[in-house]
This record gives C-alpha cells, sequence and structure tokens, in this order.
C-alpha cells in the first residue's frame, strides 16, 4: 500500500483521530491525535492488509520552546514491503501520550529515552522511568526552554569552560540559562586554548625540549 492508501485506511477506521497526512514529505507521515493512540497502533500492527510488525525507530521531538512536543513512530511492514510515519503531538504543558510497548516491544526503551529527554509520559507503560539521566535529574535536557541545574547531590554540573578553569563566573554571570544560548554569551569561549586556561601545549613541548 502507498501513504495515501494508508492513510484512507486510517481515515475510515478512526475518523477524527486522524488529523493529517503528507505523502509529499521525504518520509510520507500521518498525523494522529494522541488519545485513541495504542488503539491505532494495535490496528496498524494487527490489520492484514497493513502488517506494521516493525517499529523502526521512535523519536522524540521539541518544536520550539513555546510550542508543542512530538513524537514520531517510523514504522515497516516486512511482509507487505510498504513503510509509513506516524506523528504525534501533545502540549508541552501536559505530555502524555498512550504507550504501544505492549504493540511493539523495541518501544519500550525508547518510549523511556523520550520520557528521560523530553519529558513526554507514555500512559500505560510497565516500567516508566529515566534510562540516561538519574531518576532524581531536575528538567528535560533536551526540551529547547530546559535549564541546566547547578548543582547535583552538591556536586557543580560543569560547562565547557569548566573543564579548564573554574574561575569564570565573572564572565559568565547568567550561568544557568539556556543550553543552547550559552556559547554566545561568553564572548571568547572557543578562541583557543590559551584563553580557557589550558596550558597543556606549552606543557607538551617542554616535555619536547627536555
Amino acid at each position: 500500500m502507498n501513504p495515501e492508501e494508508i492513510h484512507q485506511k486510517l481515515q475510515a477506521k478512526f475518523a477524527d483521530e486522524i488529523i493529517a497526512v503528507n505523502t509529499d514529505a521525504l518520509d510520507p507521515y500521518i498525523q494522529v491525535a494522541p488519545a485513541r493512540f495504542l488503539e491505532i497502533a494495535t490496528f496498524l500492527c494487527e490489520d492484514p492488509a497493513l502488517s506494521f510488525k516493525s517499529l523502526m525507530s521512535l523519536s522524540g521531538m521539541d518544536y520550539g520552546a513555546e510550542t508543542e512536543l512530538g513524537v514520531v513512530y517510523s514504522l515497516h511492514s516486512l511482509a507487505k514491503k510498504h513503510k509509513i510515519t506516524i506523528r504525534i503531538n501533545v502540549d508541552r504543558t501536559d505530555a502524555h501520550i498512550p504507550s504501544a510497548e505492549t504493540v511493539w516491544r523495541t518501544a519500550d526503551w525508547h518510549e523511556r529515552e523520550a520520557y528521560d529527554l523530553f519529558g513526554i509520559h507514555f500512559d500505560g507503560h510497565r516500567d516508566l522511568r529515566r534510562i540516561l539521566c538519574p531518576e532524581d535529574w531536575e528538567g528535560w535536557p533536551l526540551r529547547k526552554d530546559y535549564i541546566v541545574q547547578e548543582y547535583y547531590h552538591g556536586m557543580r554540573v560543569p560547562y565547557q569552560e569548566d573543564w579548564q578553569k573554574y574561575e569564570t563566573f565573572s564572565r559568565n554571570p547568567e550561568r544557568g540559562h539556556h543550553v543552547f544560548e550559552f556559547e554566545s554569551k561568553v564572548p571568547g569561549l572557543l578562541n583557543g586554548s590559551q584563553e580557557n586556561g589550558d596550558d597543556s601545549a606549552g606543557k607538551s613541548e617542554d616535555r619536547t625540549d627536555g
């Protein structure tokens, strides 16, 4: 089946739960509402004409600090030799999607990763906990409005300038603001090792001369 035929089949079954389709995209996708996603996922997997038995990937998305979060599901059918991408968008202040880990077991760790890094809750997941960060880590690191905590159990959370030199608070009084804005707030941060307090090059020359 081609993407438009897959869309029509879903539309006939789930009506208003199927929000949009884009068959011209590099990876054609169908956008669905989150509320009945477990039913939609089960249908995609079990319907004989669709037979999407393989979840190739599941990726969390942040479309901007003032906009929605999303999840992208890349599906493939070996039996039918077709594929489709499913997209779901959710409010960043109430990010909940029914879990699909009982439909595709590969969704287990992928959903945990999207939860850990984006704060998207997969309702019904049987073991939804962080997979990369510690359980008590503050915030969701891949959100575009993420603010890094300055301390973790009494230890400073290092930034790039901390790796070589610790006398940097006067250079960056706004330390703790958004990660993606950080380098622009520290003029000359990447302008060479000497400015960052790294004298390893000199030490290397001394060893060579000696």
